[in-house]
């Protein structure tokens, strides 16, 4: 039985990190082609003609022309809990963490509540296009269960992690030390490498970790170097003031997690927007990820990222792009990019389109370590890629009258679409979206 499946469309994939917005040999384009997918992976793609002569007799179609083909979209920082306190209103970060999030999260110790959400998390997920998330739990382990358990049903690749966090919280959302040793372990034990998922070390941040509880982090990060790291890092003056008098004997914010062994090339830090030269450098020397969060920035008034900066230093970060809902406001990749082209506008940057998709796509595997995997189609890599429509709205129908380049049409979609605009998403070659259920 032949179950391979020819996929035809407009094809676009980017091949390394763009130097310019006219850099067109930074990515792979061809305006009839087509993907061939077997048993959840690409096994080929090129030009619609050369793979469609190579494919075996009987071998299935599926035509998408005239919409644009590209990988699903990677968010790497969000947080799954906080699906019902979007958009509530706060002066900042801290403001908002102890008026709605807290109290939300309570609510995930009921497996029941877990559940429901987690399933309306991954249909919004899919909904706009994003294929790999790397997301907070809860301190419960209930969530992660629920979170990854989703996930396995789907044939996603998501990372996550039950949030580590005995301190300054509430009744109900506080571990200890020991637990979030022992259920962090747990989660591993039961879901790391189960299907596609990854189990993710996660201290919510320093604030709400004592150092004995970093000192579990800490060992947790020894007995499994290849896991990831997640926490938050520098997005606030105020949380920067507070954090650094809970560890005075640090030399700033940056030196806390250093001094716990949590820098390193798999450890993802949130927001990172008031690094000092002396952080910096250490972020760099360790090849750890600045991860970038502009609608939730604006949202809760914490600065602006000084994008550029960091990439003009002699010793360049690595950046990578997210959401951050629910202190960000969408879901949707498209807006997180919108919003992070006008603040480097307010910065007196440029952000240009090719960047954004590449950011994106190959850009946030990269910064995961999964390139291998996932952001690309090149054949060998697993088949997560999505189908976009620029004309999905009558405002983009009628702009796309006179666009002519494939930057032209990224722009429109980067700065005008929603998840209208995301015909399908494919997982593991499955499609996905249309299955579910209207939003």
């Amino acid at each position: 039985m032949n179950d391979r499946t020819i996929i035809r469309g407009r094809l676009l994939s980017f091949l390394r990190k763009p130097e310019s917005a006219s850099d067109e040999g930074c990515y792979r384009y061809e305006n009839d082609g087509a993907l061939v997918i077997e048993n959840g992976r690409i096994v080929a793609c090129g030009a619609y003609a050369a793979v469609r002569d190579k494919a075996p007799e009987g071998t299935r179609e599926i035509d998408h022309r005239p919409h644009l083909l590209m990988p699903g979209f990677i968010d790497t920082h969000l947080h799954f809990p906080q699906m019902q306190v979007i958009g509530s209103y706060a002066g900042g970060l801290l403001e908002w963490l102890n008026t709605y999030t807290f109290p939300e999260e309570r609510r995930f110790a009921d497996a029941a509540h877990a559940g429901r959400i987690a399933t309306e998390f991954f249909d919004e997920l899919l909904r706009n296009g994003t294929t790999t998330a790397v997301a907070y739990c809860t301190v419960h382990k209930t969530s992660a269960d629920a979170y990854f358990a989703e996930s396995l049903k789907r044939g996603m690749l998501m990372l996550g992690g039950k949030v580590m966090m005995d301190r300054n919280a509430p009744e109900g959302l506080l571990d200890t030390p020991e637990q979030a040793y022992e259920e962090t372990k747990a989660v591993i034990a039961g879901w790391h490498g189960r299907g596609r998922n990854h189990v993710v070390i996660t201290p919510r941040f320093a604030i709400t970790s004592t150092p004995e509880q970093m000192e579990a982090a800490r060992t947790l990060a020894g007995e499994f170097p290849d896991l990831h790291i997640q926490t938050h890092l520098s997005e606030n003056h105020d949380e920067i003031r507070y954090t650094c008098e809970l560890f005075p004997e640090a030399k700033d914010y940056t030196d806390i997690y250093a001094r716990y062994g949590l820098l390193g090339p798999k450890s993802l830090f949130g927001h990172a927007i008031h690094l000092s030269e002396r952080e910096a450098d250490a972020m760099s020397e360790t090849r750890s990820v600045a991860v970038h969060c502009p609608t939730s920035n604006l949202f809760l008034g914490s600065g602006l990222f000084p994008w550029r900066t960091y990439e003009r230093r002699g010793k360049p970060l690595r950046i990578a792009v997210a959401t951050d809902v629910g202190g960000g406001t969408s879901y949707s990749m498209f807006a997180t990019m919108a919003e992070a082209y006008k603040i480097q506008q307010l910065l007196g940057e440029r952000l240009n389109p090719l960047e954004s998709f590449y950011h994106m796509t190959l850009g946030n595997a990269e910064a995961l370590s999964l390139s291998d995997r996932i952001g690309t189609l090149e054949p060998g890599t697993d088949a997560d890629f999505i189908v976009l429509d620029a004309a999905a709205t009558p405002v983009m129908k009628l702009r796309m009258e006179t666009v002519s380049t494939v930057t032209e049409e990224l722009f429109l979609l980067q700065t005008l679409g929603d998840d209208r605009s995301v015909v399908e998403a494919y997982v593991a070659g499955r499609p996905m979206k249309q299955s579910l259920s209207p939003a």
